[in-house]
C-alpha cells in the first residue's frame, strides 16, 4: 500500500495511506505496529479483528491496538481508500488514557466530534492550516480517548502556574520564531506534557502553539516587506519558512493578497512599482 510519512518524532509519527486494492484482491494478514487512529478521509473497506468485521466509510476511525494483527477487506468498493493515519507512542498513550480496553473498540463510526478533527487533520497536510500536524493528532487523539472512553470533556482549569508556563512558551516562540519549533520541545521549555500543554497553551492565549509561532513568523515577515526592499525569498527563509510556497500561502491567508503587493501598498512609490496590482 502506498504511504507517506508527513511527520514523525518520539511520540507521534503521521501517516498518509492511499490504498487502491478492490474486489479480487486478496486480503492477507497484517500486524498494528503501534496503537493508532486512522481517519478514513475517502473510500470504503471492511476490517477483521479479534472476531469482529467492520466496515469503514469516509469520516470513520479505524482504531489499532499495537501487537493486534487485523485483515483489510474491499469487497464493497472498486476504488480503494485513503487514510490519514496518527501512530501514538506508548508513552503518549499511556499519557493520554492507561486503559488498554479504549484501545481496542476496532473502529469508531463516522462521529461529528471526530470528522471536524479529521478534516482539520488533513486540511493541516494539505497547506490550509496554520495548526501543527502534531497538534491535530494529539487533538484527534485526545478526543477519540474521551469518546471511547464515555467520558465527558471536562472543562480545563488552567492553574495560575501552567497559564504563566503559556505566556513564557509564546514570549519563547516569539524569540526563536525563525528556528524549527515543534510541539514537543516546547512542551519540555515549558515543563508539561505535550497534550496538557497544548490545552493549557490553547485555553490561556485562544491559539494553538504552532498557529502563533506561524503568525510570530508573519509579523516580522510583514515588517521586513514594509521596510525594505530585501527579495521576498530572503525574508520567507529568514523569518523561519523552510519554503516559499508555505509562506506565500500562509501570508496571502492571513492578509488577503500577496507578500509582494502587501509590499506594494505599504512601501507605495519606494517600492519602484505600480501601487496597482
Amino acid at each position: 500500500m502506498p504511504s507517506t510519512t508527513l511527520w514523525r518524532n518520539d511520540l507521534l509519527s503521521v501517516i498518509d495511506y492511499r490504498c487502491n486494492a478492490g474486489p479480487g484482491d486478496v486480503p492477507f494478514v497484517e500486524r498494528f505496529g503501534s496503537h493508532s487512529v486512522s481517519y478514513v478521509r475517502r473510500g470504503s473497506f471492511g476490517c477483521r479483528m479479534r472476531g469482529r468485521s467492520y466496515d469503514l466509510v469516509a469520516g470513520a476511525v479505524l482504531v489499532g491496538h499495537r501487537g493486534d494483527e487485523f485483515m483489510c477487506t474491499h469487497e464493497h468498493h472498486a476504488c480503494g481508500d485513503e487514510c490519514l493515519s496518527f501512530h501514538l507512542s506508548p508513552e503518549l498513550v499511556q499519557a493520554l488514557d492507561e486503559a488498554s480496553s479504549t484501545w481496542r473498540v476496532g473502529a469508531m463510526p463516522p462521529l461529528a466530534e471526530l470528522m471536524v478533527l479529521g478534516e482539520l487533520a488533513q486540511a493541516v497536510a494539505n497547506g490550509d492550516s496554520d495548526v501543527g500536524l502534531d497538534e491535530a493528532g494529539h487533538a484527534l487523539a485526545m478526543r477519540f480517548v474521551e469518546l471511547a472512553g464515555g467520558r465527558t470533556r471536562r472543562p480545563l482549569a488552567a492553574r495560575a502556574a501552567d497559564r504563566r508556563r503559556a505566556v513564557e512558551a509564546a514570549l519563547w516562540i516569539d524569540a526563536h520564531a525563525e528556528q524549527t519549533v515543534d510541539l514537543d520541545t516546547l512542551a519540555r521549555e515549558a515543563g508539561l506534557s505535550a497534550f496538557h500543554f497544548l490545552r493549557v497553551f490553547g485555553r490561556t492565549l485562544g491559539v494553538t502553539p504552532h498557529q502563533y509561532l506561524i503568525r510570530a513568523r508573519l509579523r516580522r515577515a510583514a515588517r521586513q516587506l514594509a521596510e525594505s526592499a530585501r527579495p521576498v525569498t530572503d525574508i520567507a527563509y529568514d523569518v523561519g519558512f523552510a519554503d516559499l510556497s508555505h509562506f506565500t500561502r500562509s501570508f496571502r491567508r492571513a492578509a488577503g493578497e500577496s507578500p509582494g503587493r502587501f509590499r506594494q501598498r505599504a512601501q507605495g512609490p519606494r517600492s519602484g512599482r505600480p501601487g496597482r496590482a
